[in-house]
């Protein structure tokens, strides 16, 4: 075959698993020909209105069959597959569109407002709805009429493992997202440390809560599982008590999660008579959980696997297995399989055990670069070609990676990363504000969320309502700050830099 990418996968495994389910969405089983079928129709659909290699298609819509049937059809012609956050507002959606300059995005039914006001003014020539009543997409494509009317020849157009597969957006430390280019390799690479480091097989069933459009669900959960042939069941929306019933009627063997779904699902009344017997593999990301929720799941007979990582490293870079969950509790554990961890000081000299200094990862799963940010490829990388992730670390006697601090400021609430210069900017909009820092404060269900300090310029008044206001349709709700504290000063550095740290100590 000419095409060596991952739009091939599927292609592949129609025969070895034919008949076998892929997909589970509510009361539909898809399996691995039928698949096959639609991914190619799709291909051939999206080829027909024009689309070819390098061109990027993108996607915004829950956890949906249609998702992964366009990031294989656009694998399958050498396009790039671009998902969108379903939770951003409308200028974010806009701001990604045009920097990618997307020509053809397909979306959900539900979401036909978001992507409409979204992709007005953008270079988006051709809008698709993935679901819902034909009828109802008057004004636009309905995905399943133009698979219907496409051809299911299989199409073989050259792609090479170096090409880009994926652009996946991550929220900007300057105030706008970059594009994370990840290429055919890097999640080939990144699949090939899942299914060596967890225990993955074709009889393996993986239930889906966490949205694809995040890179972990889709990167560490999905297409490992696809690739090895095991069945995915998927979820649009995360309800603790839905899930239960899931892992009992599909006899789920993994799921994956943040601290607050994990926290969710064991507070449920019906936790203590859940059958959870087919259970093999609980991931939890985003931070570490909390004892109590450990606690909660090993009277189950349950342990977590944690991690470390990021959408340049596609994302899976540090992996710790439940045998090590307390005896190195607190460590994100050793490097993936085929991945390389080192820590760096400021000089680039690399550091021995024990000692703090920024973390630098290294292998095939790692990204090139970014999408049209040379600017940002410059200062991702090191001289001999290990990305710099911002963040400090460590590393002890054994290997295990340890966080120490994120050199970014980036603030995670309930698995969303949310960095601080994009609301700032927002926030600097208002005539009102002198200053703003924005920092992430504990909280109990979500693990953070964000806090505004602000500082008025003299003889102006601004209140938390009227902040929100103007925030609200401009960030996604989850970037909002849930609390404002105006300061009379802000604790400065002597270069002017402001002090964050000594801000978390001012009581609200």
């Amino acid at each position: 075959m000419r095409n060596k990418g991952t739009g091939t996968w599927i292609h592949r495994r129609r025969v070895k698993s034919a008949g076998a389910p892929a997909l589970v969405v509510g009361d539909t089983t898809i399996t691995y020909d039928l698949l096959a079928e639609r991914i190619d129709r799709l291909a051939d659909a999206l080829a027909a209105g024009g689309v070819g290699p390098g061109d990027r298609v993108a996607y915004l819509g829950e956890n949906h069959p249609t998702f992964l049937e366009t990031f294989f059809a656009a694998g399958t012609l050498g396009a790039v597959f671009v998902p969108l956050n379903t939770r951003l507002a409308p200028p974010e959606v806009a701001f990604v569109l045009s920097d990618c300059d997307a020509g053809t995005l397909i979306h959900s039914a539900e979401l036909t407002e978001l992507a409409t006001v979204g992709s007005a003014g953008t270079g988006v020539r051709r809008r698709i709805v993935a679901d819902g009543p034909i009828e109802d997409a008057s004004e636009v494509e309905h995905l399943d009429r133009i698979i219907e009317a496409a051809s299911a020849e299989h199409r073989d157009e050259p792609v090479e493992l170096s090409d880009p597969a994926m652009i996946q957006y991550t929220s900007g430390t300057t105030g706008h997202p970059k594009g994370a280019v990840l290429s055919h390799q890097n999640i080939a690479w990144n699949s090939f440390n899942v299914l060596v480091d967890y225990e993955v097989s074709a009889r393996s069933v993986a239930l889906m809560i966490s949205p694809m459009f995040h890179s972990a669900a889709l990167g560490m959960g999905v297409l490992p599982m696809l690739l090895k042939g095991g069945t995915v069941v998927l979820e649009a929306h995360f309800d603790a008590g839905r899930v239960l019933e899931l892992v009992e009627r599909h006899k789920v063997t993994s799921l994956s999660g943040v601290p607050t779904t994990f926290q969710l699902i064991c507070e449920h009344p019906a936790w203590p008579s859940a059958d959870l017997s087919s259970l093999q593999m609980l991931t939890c990301g985003g931070s570490a959980v909390p004892t109590r929720v450990l606690d909660a799941y090993e009277k189950r007979g349950l342990a977590f696997t944690g991690g470390y990582g990021m959408t340049e490293t596609s994302p899976g870079a540090t992996s710790l297995q439940p045998r090590y969950s307390r005896s190195k509790a607190g460590s994100a554990g050793l490097p993936h399989f085929f991945t390389d961890i080192r820590i760096a000081d400021e000089t680039g000299r690399v550091l021995p055990a024990g000692q703090p200094g920024e973390i630098q990862i290294q292998g095939p799963n790692v990204i090139g670069g970014y999408w049209n940010r040379p600017e940002a490829d410059t200062g991702s990388y090191t001289e001999d070609g290990w990305f710099r992730s911002g963040d400090i670390g460590y590393l002890d006697d054994d290997g295990f990676l340890f966080i120490s601090d994120r050199l970014k400021d980036m603030i995670i609430s309930g698995g969303e990363n949310i960095y601080p210069a994009e609301i700032e900017q927002v926030i600097l909009e208002l005539e009102a504000v002198g200053s703003v820092a924005v920092v992430g404060v504990p909280d109990e269900r979500w693990g953070e969320v964000p806090r505004a300090y602000i500082q008025l310029r003299a003889g102006h008044t601004l209140t938390e309502d009227q902040l929100k206001a103007h925030l609200s349709g401009r960030l996604a709700r989850y970037k909002i700050p849930k609390t404002v504290v105006t300061v009379s000063d802000m604790p400065r550095t002597s270069s002017g830099k402001i002090r964050k740290r000594d801000l978390r100590q001012i009581a609200q």
